[in-house]
């Protein structure tokens, strides 16, 4: 969770001092989620990321040299430059990639699903997604689909509270959005997002659900995003007095209380783990900016078929 928060910060920074194009979209506060995801998986095992994926991909085993690099457009990085923040895939690691579709990564975890059933595989895929898509109708289908063939599917939503600007919770509940899972047939549970034993062990269920061959499931992680909805948007639809709020739930902090009531780690040794994920960011930085742009010769690979 740290090594996310410092990738984050650090990806912000740079895209402020101009050295990231486009435009990024960070989880900042939604590191349990990911993590506690993820965690449940084995190395084999797949996910679909979403247009704010750093977490999953570093969740997953992504390097962050590569996924800085990536950011910076450079030719080191895990897409050669080509994707930036919001299609980064690491397909040796078992990450199929990010989507800046909303909802995008739902059909894919489908067809997914559907060949590791053809191949009596034992793999699982994590299919994260964001409370907006349950208004994209491709969210519905599949969903339909994945309990239809018995997919071995976990549909995780990250409900961070906004669909770009607009609240969630002024239609839909966490709650109400699990009890959607009824509707097509498979379980459905909300967790606190902000826990992340809480998220470890209800996605766990349902990871362990699918890799028994029993179908899908749905998961939403009740969290909530500190930051912007990306770079280009003024957040002026909330109050500040509401991010303070969540902020008193913040995942790192909840979870380091956890662990020095349990006589886990001292505050030194917590204090340790902190210090070097940002050394090792700080790293990526420096190998991002001194690594090599892209040949303009090799504009063209991938976008044609040799």
């Amino acid at each position: 969770m740290h090594l996310i928060r410092a990738f984050e910060e650090q990806a912000d920074q740079s895209y402020m001092e101009g050295k990231v194009h486009g435009t990024i979209h960070v989880s900042i506060g939604q590191e349990a989620s990911s993590v506690g995801s993820i965690s449940t998986l084995n190395p084999d095992d797949y996910i679909l990321s979403t247009h704010r994926g750093h977490g999953h991909c570093l969740a997953k085993g992504a390097d962050p040299k590569r996924m800085m690099a990536e950011l910076f457009g450079k030719e080191a990085g895990y897409c050669r430059g080509r994707g930036g923040s919001m299609h980064i895939a690491d397909l040796a690691g078992g990450n199929l990639g990010a989507n800046g579709v909303v909802g995008g990564g739902n059909p894919m975890a489908v067809g997914v699903g559907i060949g590791l059933k053809i191949k009596n595989q034992s793999q699982v895929v994590l299919c994260f997604f964001g409370d907006g898509a349950f208004a994209n109708g491709a969210f519905h289908e599949s969903m339909q689909l994945a309990v239809l063939f018995e997919l071995p599917v976990v549909f995780v939503c990250e409900n961070n509270q906004y669909a770009m600007s607009f609240p969630t919770g002024d239609s839909k509940t966490s709650e109400q959005l699990a009890e959607s899972g009824a509707y097509y047939g498979m379980p459905g549970v909300a967790v606190d997002g902000n826990d992340i034993l809480a998220v470890r062990k209800t996605v766990q269920v349902a990871v362990d659900r699918a890799r028994a061959g029993d179908g899908p499931s749905l998961v939403i992680t009740d969290t909530y995003r500190r930051r912007a909805h990306s770079r280009s948007d003024r957040d002026g639809y909330r109050n500040k007095e509401e991010v303070k709020e969540w902020e008193k739930k913040d995942p790192i902090d909840r979870f380091r209380r956890h662990i020095a009531d349990e006589g886990l780690l001292t505050t030194e040794e917590m204090n340790d783990i902190e210090q070097q994920a940002y050394a090792d960011i700080k790293e990526s930085c420096i190998f991002a900016e001194e690594c090599a742009e892209p040949a303009l010769e090799t504009i063209e690979d991938g976008v044609y078929a040799p």
